[in-house]
């Protein structure tokens, strides 16, 4: 294998589809929000497949807040501080469900809202 064929591996196929930001962090919240839902729901239920989902939700709420919390962010003062408590609501609730305190719905109903926002808005005409 040359490293032509190498970055194609790493790096998929040239051409393929450009996505805006908001497309990005939709497919994140999404992918992971799926991840959730199907350890929830597994029969029988699955812990450990639960907690890996939940902390890379964490990290992506990790790098929202540190996004949100960068002065030079453009988004309007309010809803980056919106942004930023979802953070640390999505922490606590964390911890709450890995203590096996709490349920993840709230988690997924916050996501699921996020994903609402970033959906591309289509005109009606």
């Amino acid at each position: 294998m040359n490293a032509h064929d190498l970055a194609l591996k790493a790096y998929g196929a040239p051409g393929g589809p450009i996505r805006s930001a908001r497309d990005t962090e939709h497919a994140a919240f999404s992918k992971i929000t799926q991840r959730i839902c199907k350890a929830r729901d597994a029969n029988p239920f699955n812990f450990a497949e639960l907690a890996e989902a939940l902390y890379d939700n964490q990290r992506l709420w990790t790098l929202v807040a540190m996004d949100v919390a960068d002065e030079g962010n453009g988004l309007s003062a309010e809803l980056r501080g919106r942004l930023f408590y979802l953070a640390q609501f999505s922490t606590n609730q964390t911890k709450l469900v890995l203590g096996q305190k709490g349920s993840v719905d709230s988690i997924i109903e916050v996501n699921t809202a996020i994903m609402r926002g970033l959906r591309p808005i289509r005109d009606a005409a």
